[in-house]
């Protein structure tokens, strides 16, 4: 498919469409409402959420018996908003580790929500078909109100972290000194946490709830390895969110037989990686060239300080010596000449007709500053 082609889909075909929009928005919104679980370290919290939902899917249809998206989301954040409350509840009264807290309410929840949905798939009428999808999502079923309902709830969850923002981020980073000020910061807590509660809940029915916690904390990982400002971390969650879900969304459009769920997690997970390895500031390839220079300067500041300690025998510092004898004192003799050579580029070093070195003035007077400072770590000017 031609990139013109796969456009004009995009932007006419009615599936495509609607499903692209309904996968943007909730990334946008589960990739910003993430960062606060990320900085929180409360990754795990989404699993749990997403897994204590299921539940609530099954208990609305029993009480309603309709299969209305607003009817089954709000009986699933019901459901997960009672999961995170236990989640609290035993984290400070039998005083157990969060992580444990999480894997119990995880699976008693979830296993009460496999046989609610069993109990509800063997009713003889047909009402019941489609709950199953909830399980691992079907995003090829939503429609155009159930995307119109994720983006103006979503707008609204998104609206509510915009007014509470100073409160949340003093909460995210130092919730003592969030207590110190005055805030009530166990309501504080419980609100930020009902929000991811939507956040996730409203991607049950295209993600899934096996799948949905991937999709919160994806983005907001990824946004971490670009920014160190809370502000463009979540701008940039969101984005990234978003654009899981719209490539997610084409991917499985041009495939046959590909879930779209699975696929926008996989695409999330893909922006991950590459966070990972390509951000400037905290991506392993630019760490591995700050430690590559770091290295590389150690190296030419112990060959500068050999320099000066041979040429401190004699009655100039300047006095040339033969790179052997530099290799003999060296801890790693292959980097010397290169080190040599590092230090000729930058005017602290010169060799002569014969194939010697020696300091120049500025760089004896460089040595001597390091050896006043007792330390080869003076940064390169």
């Amino acid at each position: 498919m031609s990139l013109g082609a796969f456009l004009h889909d995009l932007l006419f075909d009615y599936t495509l469409r609607t499903v692209a929009l309904g996968t943007a928005a909730l990334g946008a919104v589960a990739g910003a409402l993430g960062c606060f679980a990320v900085l929180r370290r409360q990754s795990l919290l989404g699993d749990a959420i997403a897994h204590a939902a299921l539940p609530g899917i099954g208990l609305a249809f029993l009480l309603t018996g309709s299969r209305a998206t607003p009817v089954l989301v709000l009986g699933a954040a019901l459901a997960g908003w009672l999961g995170t409350l236990a989640i609290l509840a035993i984290v400070r009264s039998a005083r157990l580790p969060e992580d444990t807290a999480l894997g119990i309410v995880l699976s008693v929840f979830f296993g009460a929500g496999l046989v609610i949905l069993t109990f509800v798939q063997r009713r003889p009428t047909a009402a019941q078909a489609g709950l199953e999808t909830f399980l691992f999502g079907q995003a090829a079923t939503l429609l155009v109100r159930d995307v119109q309902f994720i983006a103006g709830v979503g707008a609204m969850a998104l609206l509510l972290l915009f007014f509470f923002w100073k409160e949340f981020k003093i909460l995210a980073f130092d919730p003592d000194f969030a207590a110190s000020l005055g805030l009530p910061v166990r309501r504080l807590d419980v609100f930020l946490t009902s929000l991811l509660v939507v956040a996730i809940v409203l991607g049950l029915q295209a993600v899934g709830v096996v799948l949905m916690s991937a999709l919160v904390v994806a983005p907001a990982a990824a946004a971490r390895q670009w920014t160190d400002s809370l502000r463009w971390m979540v701008l940039l969650g969101g984005a990234l969110g978003a654009v899981a879900g719209v490539t997610g969304a084409s991917i499985s459009a041009m495939g046959r037989g590909i879930p779209t769920g699975p696929t926008v997690v996989l695409v999330a997970s893909g922006i991950v990686a590459v966070s990972l390895l390509a951000a400037p500031g905290r991506g392993l390839v630019a760490e591995w060239i700050r430690t590559r220079r770091t290295r590389t300067r150690v190296r030419a500041d112990s060959v500068l300080a050999d320099l000066y300690a041979l040429g401190s025998q004699h009655s100039r510092v300047t006095h040339p010596h033969a790179a052997a004898t530099l290799r003999a004192m060296a801890s790693d003799p292959g980097e010397v000449e290169r080190s040599l050579q590092l230090l000729e580029a930058r005017g602290w070093a010169r060799s002569n007709d014969q194939g010697l070195w020696a300091l120049t003035q500025e760089g004896a007077e460089r040595a001597e500053r390091l050896f006043r400072s007792g330390s080869g770590e003076e940064e390169a000017t």
